[in-house]
């Protein structure tokens, strides 16, 4: 194919990105990643930060992987400063995808706390998958601050991160089951429980955390 046909397909493939059917949306994010051309990059961020679909938004992190990260990287260490929620959450999903620690400095305290749940979320994972080593603890004390926060699906998540980083999380954890927050309290016995047996089920967890509580423990051995 000459390369004029190559640009036609791909000015083609990213004007479909924002066709009203998801399912050529998602075509054309499989088209562009199949095909990798570092000047679709940005348009394939300005997307992820307005799609809908979450299976065109996960193609198209899957797209932006197959470019070469010395031109994702920058654009997307600048998206996860966006005014925009969405931009925020699917810039660090994909940070923690692509996986490449120079992004770890742009993983902020800010992020990792930000008021949408979404945010947060991915912030979470992204930060256990790029923390340099030596830093787990100081990375689970900032975490341990958002313990009991939310509904179950985020506290399942906060606590998956927290289990990533292994036995520096002990002493945040340990500091959480007396907080004044009965529910701080809880979600670390949970975390905890967790830690120790990774085969037990979060709901079984918090549940035998919230009797430990209920009785006016802090489950301190």
């Amino acid at each position: 194919m000459t390369i004029t046909g190559q640009n036609t397909d791909m000015t083609r493939a990213l004007q479909a990105l924002e066709d009203g059917r998801s399912s050529v949306r998602l075509r054309a994010a499989l088209a562009v990643g199949t095909t990798p051309d570092p000047r679709s990059v940005g348009t394939l961020i300005e997307r992820c930060a307005v799609e809908p679909e979450f299976l065109v938004r996960d193609m198209l992190t899957w797209a932006l992987t197959r470019h070469p990260v010395t031109v994702t990287l920058p654009e997307l260490l600048r998206e996860v400063r966006s005014e925009r929620a969405q931009a925020r959450s699917q810039a660090l999903h994909t940070l923690s995808k692509i996986g490449d620690r120079q992004a770890w400095p742009a993983i902020t305290r800010e992020l990792m706390c930000d008021a949408d749940e979404e945010v947060a979320r991915s912030a979470w994972r992204a930060a256990v998958l790029l923390v340099p080593e030596g830093e787990e603890s100081a990375l689970a004390s900032v975490l341990a601050t958002q313990l009991g926060r939310g509904e179950r699906e985020t506290q399942l998540s906060l606590s998956r991160a927290l289990v990533a980083l292994g036995e520096a999380i002990v002493p945040a954890l340990e500091a959480a089951t007396t907080a004044p927050d009965p529910q701080v309290r809880t979600h670390a016995l949970a975390t905890r429980r967790l830690l120790r047996d990774p085969d037990t089920g979060f709901e079984f967890a918090i549940e035998e955390a919230k009797r430990v509580v209920a009785l006016g423990g802090s489950g301190q051995e």
